[in-house]
């Protein structure tokens, strides 16, 4: 559980790398709620616990890179 305390004001640059096709419809939902539209999408959402276990949930679907705060 510590890997999701992080410094406030932290980033999460969250890209989608592989395919939703033929995945359980709540990873399809999930990928969606983040933003990610198509392959190769990226957006930054903020670092949060909600968006940490959600990202995990997705975890063989995406990459995700840390980017400092503002």
């Amino acid at each position: 559980m510590s890997d999701l305390q992080t410094p406030a004001g932290g980033q999460l640059r969250i890209t989608l790398v592989r395919s939703t096709i033929g995945r359980p419809a709540d990873q399809g939902r999930t990928v969606r709620s983040l933003g990610l539209r198509r392959m190769h999408h990226t957006v930054v959402r903020p670092d949060q616990p909600a968006i940490r276990g959600m990202v995990q949930k997705i975890s063989h679907l995406v990459k995700v890179e840390e980017v400092a705060g503002e």
